[in-house]
């Protein structure tokens, strides 16, 4: 085996040093080896100062000058469940940063199926991506026992996308930039307790955000001195009629006083607005409503306030500290410490909050 690995270095050295400099994929695909595999061999020749790394090329010491332009661009891989909702512009925002720097962004898909994730991480690393940005399939938004085991065994540099982890689970450790969901329910709540609503329910959908949401929105309603609403936050499960979710707020309304709600997403809360109104609920006069996500809340036909998770930027700074990651391993740089970037999202304030000063006498 030792053998092996020794006529594969002196091959590297025999074909970088007849070129001066040669990517990375092409160098592999000469040898017929994975990139995985050709980049332990460099890191390894780097090492004992045979070879340089630099920008996803490998190059014979000597060839390159401080002041010659960098060899190539970087090819960074990105896992998404889906590029629909925020996923579009989180990719677009990534896919800028990785050009402007002269890369290239290669995506893959999981479908929300988690034993996609490492399908998926396996073909962009052998297909030449160099790092990763992942959004894993992580249904309630931090990994269940041992879905982070794939990503704490790969040996690209990694970080997570709207993701996190707990400060136990060792995918705590990655590199991560989200937003801050928390922020974002408490910033609608205080939007409503300053138009004078003191009775604030909210209505969600399962998914990686969930839990994010409803602690911002639980800790406002709290601070702020809100009444308690029964059954809030309620949590639309997959495959619940919209109906069902229809008639929580119209009870709320009735029977609990209440006078605004959050609805996660833009999508939830223009279904709903036409089933309130048959329900004798009009909004906002009745019900004041802030959609979470803001993705077509301008287009209902009441325009929604809304929370704007600053998606852009969120792939862009984290394409960024990926790119600072791979700087740092190829030039041999002492990394920076991990970091935790949470991204504050903006509030949208459009008709569907009307302008409610005190809460109504009675109904």
């Amino acid at each position: 085996m030792r053998h092996h690995v020794d006529h594969r270095h002196d091959r590297v050295l025999e074909l970088v040093r007849a070129r001066g400099s040669i990517r990375v994929t092409e160098l592999a695909a000469e040898l017929g080896v994975s990139p995985v595999t050709l980049r332990r061999d460099v890191d390894a020749l780097a090492d004992q100062g045979k070879v340089q790394r630099m920008h996803g090329a490998v190059v014979w010491p000597g060839e390159v000058r401080a002041e010659e332009p960098d060899v190539g661009g970087r090819v960074i891989g990105m896992i998404v469940p889906t590029t629909r909702y925020i996923f579009g512009d989180v990719v677009n925002g990534a896919r800028k940063a990785v050009e402007a720097q002269g890369g290239r962004l290669v995506l893959g898909v999981s479908g929300y199926v988690d034993s996609e994730d490492p399908v998926q991480a396996g073909h962009l690393l052998n297909s030449g991506a160099e790092g990763l940005l992942v959004a894993p399939s992580w249904f309630g938004g931090s990994p269940a026992d041992g879905q982070e085991e794939w990503l704490m065994a790969c040996e690209a540099p990694t970080v997570l996308v709207e993701r996190t982890a707990s400060a136990v689970n060792p995918a705590a450790l990655l590199d991560r930039v989200r937003t801050d969901r928390a922020h974002g329910a408490a910033l609608a709540v205080s939007h409503f307790a300053s138009l004078g609503h003191r009775s604030v329910a909210a209505v969600l959908q399962h998914g990686p955000h969930t839990a994010g949401i409803t602690a911002g929105y639980l800790n406002a309603v709290q601070s702020l001195g809100l009444e308690t609403v029964p059954g809030s936050p309620s949590v639309r499960t997959p495959g619940e009629e919209y109906d069902e979710v229809a008639e929580y707020l119209v009870e709320a309304v009735e029977r609990h006083g209440v006078t605004a709600a959050l609805v996660h997403s833009d999508e939830d809360a223009i279904v709903l607005v036409p089933r309130l109104q048959a329900r004798g609920i009009s909004v906002p006069e009745d019900l004041a409503l802030i959609a979470y996500e803001d993705e077509v809340a301008a287009l209902a036909d009441v325009p929604l306030t809304a929370i704007a998770p600053p998606k852009q930027a969120v792939g862009e700074l984290a394409a960024k500290l990926l790119l600072q990651r791979l700087a740092e391993r190829h030039t041999g740089r002492e990394p920076e410490p991990r970091q935790h970037l949470d991204l504050l999202p903006k509030l949208r304030v459009r008709a569907s909050c009307g302008g409610l000063q005190a809460p109504p006498d009675a109904r």
